[in-house]
């Protein structure tokens, strides 16, 4: 007998949900988009080939922007197994995702299979047998409007991209990309980072002090006023280091010394005592971009990490629908916290009645509800870590799980002080210090959910007491320039602005930093010169694809358009052909292109000691410094703000720049002698634009020079890493090759290092096998204990030690090792260590190296 036939998104889902079911129903997966416009010419089918529309846009701009849709190469198969599956169904089931891509893939599919069975549309936000039988029963029809905005928000993205990026390729540097949402992004870090580099320090002072009560207790308190008037701090000086409040007094390092001095084992009096009540009420339950930014900065996950845990949670059933806006929980699921929040910490944890969020944010989607654990009954983290083999998966949904009982807890309440002690010094001075504490008399939803405010205790005084000042010293503080973005605060600050959508925060990040305008420095996002000279160019000659206002409100109309509001040709028609301004076709046009100048796409530096004028400018080998004639390559991780005057002068003076060598004699290819970020290196070709693969490069060996540097020896560093031979008893080819530590013998996984750089190009198959035959020594013949052990890792598990290797110290985990200065083990802590080896696990996963695979034995 024919059966129901429910197609979903996923593997993943397609098994879950077929479990559930049993055999009465088969489900599978469509694997995503079915259908797309072209990207590459190949794909264009032959009866469009001559229209220049469908070369160009892939979407027809003269004919209601009717997208040229087809079926990629590697859809076809599964296109081919669902029109067979839905020929011998009785009914057809479309239960892709709830938002609006899956709304479209769910149109695509019967635009494609053309079913002759009763069709259905079924949705649903959490995979539980419940909600899958609800979702059966209460079917409904496409919305043609969801679809629709979809179409449109594709279609605006493929007329950006492609009217927009090559004249990136034409004026900036081949390989670049525009984007909706993306551009913007990039504009974002690039005004944060101009801030940088315009902002100026400033120097001031205070006095702290440790204050002992006569009971022998003491606390840190800090200079609050001299005589009567408040020191200057951060908040009174201005972007350019200039004092700007007025009716505060700028201490020095002279008088801070002599203050410090003078209050030095000074009787203090307590002279007032403020105590108020503290509350802090739980945060609501995680919507799409608040549970990337809380992965980002919990457990230093970037938001694509974080999504697919997140999308492996759903498709399994532990959590709800993980891109949503919304931040309301459904009437089961507030009871189901509630009781869960009793049970586990007592009646005194719940509030009276349940605690509702209805906030929204700005173009905020169509949503049901926030991310929560799943079902009516909701897995602990302790049953979810058994059931999950991806710790990632185990971490976020602890994450969820907290969040969401937490969200149903009575607030955290306390006590805050703020205590001033003052006295009159020897001299008359009137120094008045100040302190303050905060103690949690009880925890509420920190219980589940702890944050960040940490107790600082304070002794109990009152009014008249006194203290003793102890250890009084003068400390200089600067102030500092505006914090670059992180990723969770860029998304945080792209949401706020309602531009972008959950669903493309984290692909719009990864995007910035593979197109090269971004490069992470720890956490921090840093805009490279490549994105001000992207932003520069938008701004000038785009100016509204890159303005914030205009962004946002191209959300709001494919909100309207998704309402029945807003119709899409017109929409589209408005963005593209112009509405008393300029569209986009106009603003692409030939004559205006021809127009823009990439020499006026610039950071300027500033004038050497010549008066030479030094700036900073973007060409096909990467960005590099122009003076006069002088030019230099930039190093890849030096960020803007740090790029001085002096700096670039130094850089420029310095031997070397991008040199062209000759023509390799076999390939044909042009032979690069370049300065990179580890120093110099020859080159085998350019970087092919789009493509992923690197050109050949090899570092100089020790001794070289970029200026002196020969075609000839560039060929023969080329020729690295050579084969010598065959090892006779292992069968396995010895090569030889030039590494970070210098030139090495490699068989297999077995490494053996050279005693000269010469022995690379001369030595020979026996000689390679002596030295293969080797076996590995250490220093002292044995492996040396650990200079310092830091616990355990809280990503994987395992203990974190620093011991001494063949280059020197280094951290590990046992599966991932960083090198460590040895100027820094001893101030190393269990934080940092943390992070570095978090970091180094994203390096390799970003160069698909991790997880490592097991060795056979």
């Amino acid at each position: 007998m024919d059966k129901p036939l429910i197609i979903v998104e996923s593997n993943a889902k397609a098994k879950t949900i077929g479990g559930y079911l049993g055999g009465g129903y088969r489900v599978e997966s469509c694997q995503g988009h079915i259908r797309d416009l072209p990207d590459r010419a190949n794909q264009i089918p032959a009866k469009y080939r001559d229209q220049a529309w469908a070369r160009n846009w892939g979407v027809d701009v003269n004919n209601d922007f009717e997208p040229l849709y087809i079926v990629p190469g590697d859809r076809r198969r599964i296109v081919s197994k669902l029109r067979q599956a839905a020929k011998e169904a009785s009914e057809l089931y479309l239960a892709t995702d709830e938002d609006r891509e899956g709304e479209a893939i769910a149109w695509h599919l019967t635009e494609v299979l053309k079913p002759k069975i009763p069709t259905h549309r079924m949705v649903f936000h959490e995979i539980t047998p419940g909600a899958i039988r609800n979702a059966l029963a209460n079917p409904r029809s496409i919305d043609s409007y969801r679809v629709d905005a979809q179409e449109a928000r594709r279609t605006l993205d493929r007329l950006v991209g492609y009217g927009v990026s090559p004249v990136l390729w034409r004026k900036v540097r081949r390989g670049l990309s525009a984007g909706r949402v993306q551009s913007v992004a990039v504009r974002l870090l690039v005004e944060r980072e101009r801030r940088r580099i315009a902002f100026r320090s400033a120097g001031f002072w205070n006095v702290e002090s440790r204050l002992v009560t006569g009971g022998g207790e003491d606390f840190q308190a800090h200079l609050v006023a001299v005589d009567g008037v408040r020191p200057a701090a951060s908040k009174d000086f201005d972007s350019k280091g200039n004092l700007k409040s007025t009716g505060v007094i700028l201490l020095d390092g002279d008088r801070s010394a002599r203050l410090a001095r003078a209050v030095e084992d000074s009787l203090l009096r307590i002279r007032s005592v403020d105590r108020r009540p503290y509350t802090r009420k739980p945060q609501a339950p995680f919507r799409t971009s608040t549970l990337q930014r809380e992965a980002s900065t919990r457990l230093r996950f970037e938001p694509g990490r974080t999504m697919r845990a997140a999308q492996s949670l759903y498709e399994h059933g532990y959590i709800t629908y993980m891109r949503t806006d919304s931040i309301t929980l459904s009437e089961t699921a507030l009871q189901t916290a509630r009781s869960e929040v009793a049970r586990r910490f007592g009646k005194d944890y719940l509030p009276s009645r349940p605690v509702r969020y209805t906030g929204k944010v700005a173009n905020a989607q169509e949503a049901h509800e926030a991310i929560r654990p799943a079902g009516d009954r909701w897995r602990t983290p302790e049953e979810v870590v058994s059931l999950v083999s991806d710790r990632d998966q185990h971490l976020v949904y602890q994450l969820v799980w907290a969040r969401t009982l937490a969200s149903q807890m009575a607030p955290a309440r306390g006590e805050s002080t703020r205590v001033r002690a003052g006295t009159v010094l020897e001299n008359g001075t009137d120094a008045e210090f100040e302190a303050s504490g905060l103690v949690i008399r009880f925890p509420g939803f920190l219980k589940a959910y702890a944050q960040a405010d940490r107790e600082r205790h304070l002794p109990r005084l009152e009014v008249d007491d006194q203290v003793t000042a102890r250890d009084a010293l003068a400390k200089e503080h600067r102030t500092e320039p505006p914090s670059r973005y992180s990723e969770a605060s860029l998304i945080k600050e792209l949401e706020d602005r309602g531009i972008g959508r959950p669903s493309t925060y984290a692909s719009t990040v990864s995007t910035i930093i593979e197109r090269d305008y971004v490069f992470k420095k720890r956490t921090a996002l840093v805009p490279s010169v490549t994105a001000f000279a992207t932003t520069e160019l938008l701004e000038r000659h785009f100016d509204h694809l890159v303005d914030y206002g205009f962004t946002s409100r191209m959300e709001d109309g494919l909100d309207k358009i998704a309402r029945g509001e807003e119709r899409k040709v017109p929409w589209l028609s408005r963005f593209f052909h112009g509405n008393g301004s300029p569209g986009l076709v106009e603003l692409i046009a030939t004559d205006r292109v021809k127009e823009i100048d990439p020499r006026s796409l610039y950071i300027r530096i500033g004038e050497d000691p010549s008066g030479a004028e030094v700036v900073a400018r973007v060409g096909r080998y990467g960005p590099y410094l122009v003076r006069g004639e002088d030019r230099a390559s930039i190093p890849d991780d030096l960020p803007p703000d740090e790029l001085t005057l002096e700096r670039a002068v130094k850089l420029l003076d310095a031997p070397s720049g991008d040199k062209i060598l000759g023509t390799d004699p076999d390939s044909g290819l042009t032979v690069l002698a370049r300065n990179g970020r580890y120093g110099p290196y020859v080159q085998l070709g350019e970087q092919v634009t789009g493509s992923r693969q690197k050109p050949k490069r090899t570092s100089l060996l020790t001794g070289m020079e970029l200026d002196s540097l020969s075609l000839e020896d560039a060929l023969r560093l080329l020729s690295l890493p050579r084969q010598v031979g065959v090892h006779p008893d292992t069968g396995k080819t010895i090569v030889a090759g030039l590494g970070r530590y210098g030139p090495y013998l490699k068989m297999g996984t077995e490494y053996r290092n050279l005693a000269d750089q010469e022995l690379l190009f001369t030595v020979t198959l026996e000689e390679a096998v002596a030295v293969m035959n080797r076996p590995k020594t250490r220093r002292g013949g044995r492996a040396a204990p650990p200079l310092k052990e830091l616990g355990k890792d809280p990503e994987s598990g395992s203990e974190m030690v620093v011991k001494t290797g063949r280059y020197g110290p280094y951290l590990t985990d046992g599966a991932v090792n960083v090198s460590v200065r040895e100027d820094t083990v001893a101030g190393l802590g269990v934080e940092e260590a943390t992070r570095l080896l978090a970091a180094k696990r994203e390096k390799l996963k970003s160069q698909g190296k991790w997880p490592p695979k097991k060795r056979k034995r």
